[in-house]
């Protein structure tokens, strides 16, 4: 798997994209901010970890961008569609077309084979009979699951199930794809794989993709960590060698500053000025 080393170069259009999002929990006694003041943005093909200590914030910004939750204030614009702005049936028919979620516990429908799970996803989107079986059963191809396509979800591994729900939200062909502690019922080799499969479908199909995860072994795999703190943005990673710190050393990372300028030696009274490092 090879991280999208063109991420963030803003030569790719933005998909998502939030604007000072704001969620306020008043109960009358006691009034609680879950998100303040949250602005980020995901370009088409970047894969982007959102990550956090429990209670940061991550949760509930996934549940706005997925249009189950609304903000107390702010905007959510995903693929141009100013999400707060829609009736609720439309932002239902808009988040069902061009959202795509995968969640911690897969969600299959138990008595669907992993074919006719994917599948499912197509017909609700209005998709006619001619072609539905072929793409469906195109993408769990290519995720490796050609001899287990007539399998319930009981007669596969958990790996396999989260490839399952990786094919359920993407076959679509939805603009965001959001993903819920996806490999948090895996074991470490089934997680890498999961999420490395994740990332070459995003890169591969130009979606912008957003995975929740407390593992930070896991974000070598995507091009942009984004770090929450008590309901605040506490910072966005893009350097390759930071998230690589990340990912080997499993705990967060402050973005390093640039390098303070070089003091400059000040001439001798009638002598020439020569930089510092000159010769």
């Amino acid at each position: 798997m090879i991280p999208n080393t063109n991420s963030g170069n803003g030569a790719a259009p933005a998909v998502l994209q939030t604007d000072s999002l704001r969620k306020v929990y008043d109960s009358g006694a006691l009034t609680v901010t879950a998100l303040d003041d949250v602005s980020i943005d995901v370009r088409a093909g970047e894969f982007v970890a959102l990550v956090g200590p429990s209670g940061s914030g991550k949760t509930t910004l996934l549940a706005i961008l997925a249009g189950l939750l609304s903000p107390t204030g702010g905007r959510v614009v995903i693929a141009g569609e100013d999400m707060s702005a829609l009736p609720e049936k439309a932002r239902t028919r808009f988040r069902r077309s061009q959202i795509g979620f995968t969640f911690q516990s897969n969600n299959l429908v138990p008595y669907l084979t992993a074919l006719e799970n994917v599948e499912l996803m197509l017909r609700l989107n209005g998709h006619g009979p001619a072609g539905r079986q072929e793409q469906a059963r195109a993408l769990l191809v290519r995720l490796g699951l050609e001899d287990r396509l007539h399998s319930l979800p009981s007669q596969l591994s958990g790996g396999q199930q989260q490839r399952v729900a990786i094919a359920r939200a993407l076959v679509h062909n939805p603009s965001l794809v959001l993903a819920d502690e996806p490999t948090a019922s895996l074991d470490t080799e089934r997680a890498f794989q999961v999420v490395e499969t994740f990332a070459d479908l995003i890169h591969e199909q130009g979606k912008a993709g957003i995975m929740v995860t407390h593992d930070l072994r896991m974000v070598r795999a995507v091009d942009k960590v984004i770090q929450m703190v008590d309901g605040k943005l506490a910072g966005v990673i893009t350097a390759r060698s930071q998230i690589e710190a990340m990912a080997r050393a499993g705990q967060f990372v402050q973005p390093q500053a640039p390098p303070p300028p070089r003091p400059q030696r000040m001439p001798l009274p009638g002598s020439a000025w020569v930089p510092a490092g000159g010769d």
